[in-house]
């Protein structure tokens, strides 16, 4: 459970941000507290994955690239709101979700085709349509899959349940 922001608190908004943050950030509500908003992160990103959007602090955006992990942001940064690069990036991992193509019945491997790490394997039924598995320990959190999917039925989530066919 995050903690709510001294900043969003003072400024009277108490609902939570479903901002993803740059890779290797710290707790969403100490990495509001303590950027100050320099944009230098945004301007290094290979990618162009981190935007500014919202309350104007970066965030990442999967529909417009996908992450690379090149550390980047995490090296220019002059406040204290990234963990050491030798560190995991994050726990996020890609969720496939019931609106996937596949699971209409239509044959669709756009994810799969754009997955680096081969995280996502089609598994031929019989009879039907093969339909996507992740393999969540494959899965980096890159976004690529995101960017690709016709129907936007990918997403990701810092869980690590169960990715397929929510």
């Amino acid at each position: 459970m995050s903690v709510l922001s001294r900043r969003n608190l003072l400024r009277g908004q108490w609902h939570r941000s479903s901002a993803i943050r740059p890779p290797w950030s710290i707790d969403e509500a100490q990495f509001i507290d303590g950027c100050t908003r320099c944009d230098a992160c945004i301007d290094v990103c290979e990618t162009q994955v981190l935007i500014v959007k919202g309350q104007d602090y970066p965030e990442v955006d999967f529909q417009r690239a996908e992450c690379t992990f090149c550390g980047r942001c995490a090296d220019i940064c002059p406040e204290p709101v990234f963990v050491s690069t030798e560190n995991s990036p994050w726990q996020r991992k890609a969720i496939i979700n019931k609106t996937c193509l596949t699971f209409q019945g239509i044959a669709c491997r756009s994810c799969q085709d754009v997955c680096e790490p081969n995280a996502i394997k089609f598994k031929l039924r019989l009879g039907g349509i093969a339909q996507p598995e992740l393999e969540s320990g494959s899965c980096t959190g890159c976004g690529s899959c995101i960017r690709s999917c016709p129907v936007q039925a990918i997403t990701t989530s810092e869980s690590d349940k169960d990715n397929v066919g929510k």
